[in-house]
């Protein structure tokens, strides 16, 4: 027995700060898309498509991996397109329950047909707007550079950033490929970017060692890390991480896709809550990896032993990290953690029942949840 089902997850206010656009389209969307647009894909029904991608199916490899984005970049090259994506994208979080999102995507992977970066940009923020009046999910936006793609293309996707602050782009990323394309390689971009008094988060620790990370952080400057699997191999490091409250995005079914982990039980994310990172957790992609928070919040739950006190500070960590003001910050999380502490008091004889896991020991992690502070 568990203490949480999964439909009790779904209750809960959440937020998802990595996920990426392009990874997180309904499978008939991307075939209606490609109707329209007389697109070929590899397969002509959603459970057909599903198996073409590797949805939530182990691929070995980031590299692996990332090929399912050959497909459904390929109907993201009009607003019409994109702009639907966005909007799916938060309707479908909305369902979920989560409250808050910060959508990323490259806005350069979307000018195949010519689009203009501002129409790419314009279109999606629409899309998320639009999910937001009607369901009343807060959702931001994420620009990202590329790593396996010339440095000189990030630095325009910074400048995008900096065009674009205050009017819902939040950050800038760093993703593709991480082995053999170091971050340093793009400090420019990221100079641009802190000289302009705007968030960063680079994927690191996913594909490469600890030195990835060491290098979004000291060289680049980021402000969080997305996935960070292997920064338990750098004790000192770790630590760092720890004191500066540098706050990890974790994607516990993605890293499993990718072979950054072996499985679900054997991921980090416990041991570093236990020691004091600031942990969150997150989609990633939620068609490529058939996911929902809700679901890695469950996994985590029932897989890696981690309770409920646990999982209530995991959940006011992700609307701690968020990019927003710090007055903002300070509001959403005073009202989520007073529904959370709702939810508490409505299921407190379920969230008191003892949690089995096979073969694993009851986790007795108790964790503060005052809204008060932002520590």
């Amino acid at each position: 027995m568990t203490a949480l089902t999964i439909e009790a997850i779904r209750r809960l206010p959440k937020a998802d700060l990595h996920v990426h656009l392009d990874g997180s389209l309904r499978l008939q969307t991307i075939l209606d898309l490609a109707k329209q647009e007389d697109i070929e894909l590899p397969a002509a029904t959603p459970e057909a498509l599903s198996v073409a991608i590797n949805a939530g199916r182990n691929t070995g490899s980031l590299v692996e991996y990332l090929k399912a984005f050959d497909v459904t970049l390929r109907v993201l090259q009009t607003a019409a397109g994109l702009r639907r994506a966005a909007y799916e994208l938060g309707i479908d979080a909305a369902d979920e329950g989560v409250r808050y999102m910060e959508v990323r995507y490259s806005p350069m992977l979307h000018t195949r047909q010519g689009l203009a970066l501002t129409t790419v940009v314009e279109a999606v923020l629409e899309g998320l707007r639009t999910a937001q009046d009607e369901r009343g999910i807060h959702a931001n936006v994420i620009i990202c550079g590329i790593r396996n793609i010339s440095p000189e293309r990030s630095l325009e996707m910074a400048e995008l950033a900096v065009a674009y602050k205050n009017r819902g782009v939040v950050g800038f990323d760093l993703a593709g490929a991480e082995y053999d394309h170091p971050a340093k390689h793009h400090r420019d971009a990221f100079q641009l970017i802190r000289n302009n008094n705007i968030n960063s988060t680079i994927h690191a620790g996913e594909a490469y060692g600890p030195d990835s990370i060491r290098q979004a952080i000291h060289t680049c400057g980021a402000h969080r890390i997305g996935h960070g699997c292997r920064l338990r191999e750098d004790g000192d490091l770790l630590h760092y991480v720890i004191d500066h409250r540098i706050p990890l995005e974790c994607c516990p079914s993605s890293n499993v896709q990718t072979g950054a982990v072996r499985d679900i039980s054997n991921h980090p994310l416990k041991f570093y809550y236990d020691l004091g990172v600031r942990v969150t957790v997150n989609t990633d992609n939620r068609l490529i990896t058939d996911t929902t928070v809700s679901k890695e919040l469950y996994l985590v739950h029932t897989r890696l032993g981690v309770a409920w006190p646990a999982i209530k500070q995991i959940i006011l960590n992700g609307f701690k990290s968020a990019f927003l003001p710090f007055h903002e910050r300070r509001a959403m999380l005073r009202a989520y953690a007073a529904e959370l502490e709702q939810f508490e008091r409505d299921f407190r004889p379920t969230l008191e029942a003892p949690l089995h896991l096979e073969s694993q020991t009851r986790d007795t992690i108790s964790a503060s949840t005052l809204p008060d502070s932002l520590s």
